[in-house]
């Protein structure tokens, strides 16, 4: 079993952190088996959070930006991130920066993951800001523009949404599947 969740690190501080769960053959209950990754800063606020596995079999985690928007755009935080990993914690050498579980970046609050049946695509869903709620298609390494862009804003080497809510609605996209 991964989970991922947000704890109180010390008084007034919020963290997150990936763990791998395994079940105790004498107990019949879960037991902590690895923290696969920690110390991603967490907030009461967009704090993103979902865990999937790919078709590739490797983990993904995505992570808010923990009310801190310009964490999105910088490549030394984990924050406003979807993070590749694979199931034993290490990094994926096919992960667009070595030695790094940054798939893809520039993210406000990602919470939906979904594989597209057939073509293998990743699509995630993001809260925008109090309306441009947005769904993406996900490639590796790309920078999809939070806080530099929203909504159908455009910028050299940022990627737009392929549909977001408009400028008045939000959808609030907590989830993503594909239904065939």
């Amino acid at each position: 079993l991964y989970a991922a969740y947000t704890y109180r690190d010390t008084p007034g501080n919020l963290s997150n952190r990936l763990v791998r769960l395994v079940e105790d053959a004498a107990t019949g209950r879960g037991r902590l088996d690895r923290v696969l990754l920690d110390g991603v800063p967490g907030a009461a606020i967009h704090d993103g959070g979902r865990v999937k596995f790919g078709p590739d079999g490797k983990l993904y985690w995505t992570t808010g930006d923990a009310g801190n928007a310009n964490s999105a755009q910088d490549l030394s935080s984990f924050n406003g991130k979807i993070l590749r990993l694979n199931p034993d914690g290490t990094i994926p050498g096919d992960n667009p920066w070595p030695h790094s579980p940054i798939y893809s970046y520039g993210h406000r609050n990602p919470e939906g993951l979904a594989w597209q049946p057939g073509t293998g695509r990743l699509y995630a869903t993001e809260h925008g800001p109090s309306a441009q709620d947005e769904v993406n298609y996900i490639q590796p390494g790309n920078n999809y523009g939070w806080p530099v862009v929203t909504g159908s804003e455009t910028r050299e080497g940022m990627i737009s949404p392929v549909i977001q809510s408009g400028d008045s609605a939000t959808w609030a996209p907590g989830g993503a599947t594909f239904v065939t």
